[in-house]
């Protein structure tokens, strides 16, 4: 299996982008993909997820009422709408995915990773 972002950008504080994670060779329906940043200096951190079956998302606080995932089950992608977007959420934006119906948002349940696009926003 493979997970491929892009839609990474330069954007302004209060805009907005929208990521994509595209999946390929999934042998089941019945996996989670979670979305993390890393910025530099900074440790890994996790931003949100989606189980693909149930379509049950979470969030982490730094991101709530300004971030929404959702999935396209027919193109194998998912997609990171970022909108308020301020200095902070600068980071490289990697997804990731791992089978099973709990969607966390806990790197250490992750197996299968992107390669990640670049996140910058100015003040």
């Amino acid at each position: 299996a493979r997970l491929a972002e892009s839609g990474g950008a330069l954007v302004q504080t209060g805009g907005s982008l929208r990521l994509s994670c595209a999946a390929s060779g999934f042998v089941s329906g019945r996996y989670n993909i979670g979305w993390f940043r890393q910025a530099p200096g900074r440790e890994r951190e996790g931003v949100s997820c989606i189980n693909i079956y149930s379509g049950t998302t979470r969030y982490a606080d730094s991101v709530k009422g300004r971030f929404t995932v959702s999935s396209d089950r027919t193109e194998n992608t998912v997609f990171l709408e970022m909108n308020s977007l301020r200095p902070e959420d600068t980071a490289t934006y990697y997804c990731a995915a791992y089978y099973g119906m709990a969607c966390l948002v806990d790197s250490r349940q992750y197996g299968i990773w992107g390669q990640g696009t670049q996140v910058t926003v100015s003040s």
